[in-house]
């Protein structure tokens, strides 16, 4: 089946998102977020996440169909996020998923929602990329991978310690009272900022860190260095404080992933997650890898984010590659590991 017809359920979060692709080719992807009733609360509250899916869910399917201008009996396949990600959010998917596959008599893929956020960058163009070393930073990951098939062989070479980028971004902007989600906010602030105005710290990047844990991260000293500027420093320009600590973040983040492409061999960097869709992450990360001649790919900001086209890309990869389908029924996990594709 060279260009099946894939349905993407992704529920994993926040976002009620359902994407549809014909092979390569994106043909709707439709998101409800439900970020405004969490924003109160400076985070994302499992059980409204949960209710807000319920609700959402069918109506999202609906517009999706609508707007691919296809039938659900037109579909191949269905692929749903089985993990990682609040499990209650993504039992709403999963048994949604499930009841329509099974309603109508199509093979279901239970797939890893990390793996399929390396995926939506194939819907961008027709050249093979595996191998190709994947930075994944988000709001719950920061990653670094080595994929050499996506469908089924993906190498975890490092991770967060503590704090996610996307995490830090989020205590931060809190800090700095520029409201959640906190990546959009300090991305925009850092605008009209210095980023060499202050000499914020670079997590793990001792001589001794590159010889122990190379390839792992950890923002929460940085999180702690800014608190205690602005408390040393309660006259401070606040616009050169996100811009500092943006920087700091960015110079790690890519630091490792250049690192990782040397060391592997790999000319190839995939830039993916919610915190891709940063301004200054997609600058710099342009400079450096056209410097080191490193083919670099980033999905469109609007892609960056949860979206359900990432998971129906997944989907249709899968598919296309003879993987199996999910056999039966499947609990969501909440944990599930990057190397485990799909189950």
């Amino acid at each position: 089946m060279s260009q099946p017809l894939v349905l993407g359920i992704e529920t994993s979060c926040d976002e009620t998102a359902i994407g549809i692709v014909r092979g390569r080719t994106l043909l709707a992807n439709e998101i409800a977020s439900s970020v405004e009733e969490h924003a109160r609360f400076g985070g994302v509250v499992p059980e409204i996440a949960s209710r807000a899916h319920l609700e959402a869910i069918l109506p999202s399917i609906e517009r999706a169909v609508r707007d691919a201008k296809i039938s659900l009996k037109d579909l191949d396949a269905i692929a749903v996020t089985a993990g990682p990600g609040l499990v209650g959010a993504l039992l709403v998917g999963t048994a949604s998923a499930a009841g329509l596959a099974q309603g109508l008599g199509l093979p279901l893929y239970g797939v890893n929602h990390l793996a399929a956020h390396v995926s939506v960058d194939y819907l961008t163009h027709d050249l093979p990329t595996d191998p190709t070393i994947a930075l994944l930073v988000s709001g719950g990951h920061s990653s670094l991978l080595q994929v050499n098939d996506i469908t089924s062989s993906i190498t975890k070479l490092g991770a967060t310690m503590d704090d996610a980028a996307g995490e830090a971004f989020d205590k931060i902007a809190r800090i700095l009272n520029l409201g959640f989600p906190g990546g959009p906010a300090i991305d925009h602030d850092a605008r009209n900022g210095n980023p060499s105005a202050i000499d914020f710290p670079r997590g793990l990047t001792t001589t001794n860190d590159w010889e122990v844990r190379p390839y792992d991260f950890s923002f929460s000293g940085l999180k702690t260095a800014v608190a205690r500027y602005l408390e040393a420093t309660p006259e401070n320009i606040r616009a050169d404080v996100s811009a500092s600590f943006q920087e700091a973040v960015v110079d790690v983040l890519l630091l490792k992933a250049l690192a990782a492409c040397k060391s592997s061999g790999i000319d190839s960097l995939v830039i993916a997650g919610g915190v891709a869709a940063n301004s200054r992450l997609r600058e710099v990360a342009a400079d450096r890898c056209a410097k080191a001649g490193i083919q670099l790919r980033i999905p469109s900001p609007g892609l960056c984010t949860d979206n359900g086209a990432m998971v129906a890309a997944l989907g249709s990869l899968m598919v296309s590659a003879g993987r199996p389908a999910t056999e039966g029924a499947f609990d969501a996990d909440s944990s599930l590991q990057v190397e485990r594709v799909s189950l």
